[in-house]
């Protein structure tokens, strides 16, 4: 079945398109309660981030896909530097990271739609249990109707359900402020912009915030389709981070101005502050309002992301690294099958929010696992650049990382060492784990290291077992 997909080359991205879309792969209101713990920190975490992480992510990635062209993204870009089998593990890592990510998002929708009609079932998991479940499938089987309604949905969700919410937070934090309500954090900030790291938490927020803004790379598939895009595409990152932190720093800052961190919900902390604020201003019949601008841009953000990462593992199996049954789409060219199996998984991993001791905690975990097999994936990607550039040191494409040869592997490394550190900081426990007690705190590590063991294993034994298969039949085929 032929794919019903424009050609790259009657489009042509600009500057400001391009860093719409990044913003759109990366940022999400329902981060701003994460990032709320930091304080005034954040300033110091995020350019941390930007400087170490997120912007070499992006400049490497874009200069693997112009090198690379063909699809397959990091999957061909690791499989050039060791192999089909650690390339077929980048994006399964890919692919998979996104099954504990979809349960906290819909957990995130499931809770600003509480906000509209009962802010107390936001806490109830019997409630978030089968609210997850019926948007998972629902996002689900809106997929199957083509990339136009998920074209629609995405450029519609993030400014309804991100932007518009997102600006307006930051104004009735500063209303707030402005009319003397009471504050949680000092506002003279100044002497607290530099954290403390001789702590262990201090460095696993410090690693939580290199990942939670993880994503970058997926713009860079679209780097060929830019005009000049040696030049046009870093100024579109630069400015894609200055939005980015912007939202993300302010955005943070308006939430630990009005909620204690204690009492914020990991999970319904946006609508938490929304509802704190509103009230204190008087205008609470907002509340609702703004819960289900949130639920509408976080459910298009569901059903955009279901997509992208789907899309890549049909790619593989068109390869033939995957069985023939996975190559299947409808008529509308979607990877239905895939669909389906990504959802049941996301479906199966959605029963944490009735095993864990509350809805934010699982909300907490599922991230936590998301970012651990990110990691997986940036340490592969990471490596293949530096190996890549160091073996075809003048190899082509529209786009070249600053610096040239010394530029690429440089902001490889520091990014490799980086992913890696946040790989190794994410097994410590959150305070609120560790304060229900060593059993929970071993718990979430051993959750954890389990996951990234398995799910490592998983994809490497399933592709040794389907390549021996694989040559088996094409032995007796011949014979």
């Amino acid at each position: 079945m032929e794919d019903k997909e424009a050609p790259n080359s009657v489009f042509t991205m600009r500057i400001k398109g391009m860093a719409m879309l990044t913003v759109c792969s990366v940022f999400s209101l329902r981060n701003l309660p994460s990032m709320a713990e930091y304080g005034w920190n954040i300033i110091f975490f995020l350019s941390a981030a930007a400087a170490c992480f997120f912007i070499p992510s992006a400049l490497v990635s874009a200069e693997l896909a112009s090198t690379y062209p063909q699809r397959g993204g990091v999957f061909i870009w690791v499989k050039e530097a060791f192999g089909p089998k650690l390339g077929f593990l980048a994006i399964f890592m890919e692919w998979f990271q996104n099954m504990p990510w979809y349960p906290a998002a819909v957990t995130f929708v499931a809770t600003c739609i509480a906000y509209i009609f009962n802010p107390e079932l936001a806490s109830n998991r019997w409630y978030i249990f089968f609210t997850a479940i019926f948007l998972l499938w629902l996002s689900t089987f809106l997929n199957f109707r083509g990339m136009r309604l998920s074209v629609f949905l995405s450029n519609s969700g993030v400014v309804v359900g991100t932007i518009i919410p997102g600006f307006f937070l930051i104004v009735c934090a500063l209303t707030y402020v402005w009319l003397g309500k009471p504050v949680q954090i000092n506002l003279d900030g100044g002497k607290a912009l530099i954290p403390d790291l001789s702590t262990a938490r201090q460095w696993m927020l410090l690693a939580g915030m290199m990942v939670s803004l993880a994503g970058m790379e997926m713009s860079s598939v679209h780097v060929t389709s830019m005009k000049n895009p040696r030049s046009s595409f870093p100024k579109s990152i630069y400015l894609a981070t200055a939005i980015i932190l912007i939202l993300s720093v302010l955005g943070a800052l308006s939430i630990s101005l009005v909620v204690p961190i204690g009492d914020l919900s990991k999970s319904a902390g946006v609508c938490q502050s929304f509802e704190l604020m509103l009230n204190a201003l008087g205008v609470g019949w907002l509340t609702p309002i703004l819960a289900c601008l949130l639920a509408y841009g976080a459910l298009a953000s569901v059903v955009t992301w279901m997509n992208g990462p789907s899309r890549g593992l049909l790619e593989v199996a068109k390869e033939g690294y995957l069985p023939q049954y996975w190559q299947y789409r409808n008529s509308y060219g979607m990877q239905t099958r895939i669909f389906i199996l990504q959802a049941s998984l996301a479906s199966f991993l959605s029963l944490s929010v009735l095993i864990m001791p509350s809805v934010s905690d699982a909300f907490w975990l599922f991230l936590a696992l998301c970012s651990q097999l990110y990691m997986i994936l940036y340490l592969l990607m990471f490596a293949a650049a530096i190996r890549l550039k160091i073996e075809n040191p003048d190899s082509p494409g529209e786009y070249k990382v600053p610096g040239g040869r010394v530029g690429m592997i440089l902001m490889s490394g520091v990014a490799f060492c980086t992913s890696l550190i946040a790989l190794l900081c994410g097994f410590i426990p959150p305070e609120e784990i560790i304060n229900e007690g060593l059993a929970a705190s071993l718990g979430y590590v051993g959750f954890l290291a389990g996951g990234l063991i398995i799910f490592t294993i998983i994809p490497l034994k399933f592709f040794d077992k389907f390549q021996h298969q694989h040559l088996t039949e094409v032995k007796d085929s011949a014979a």
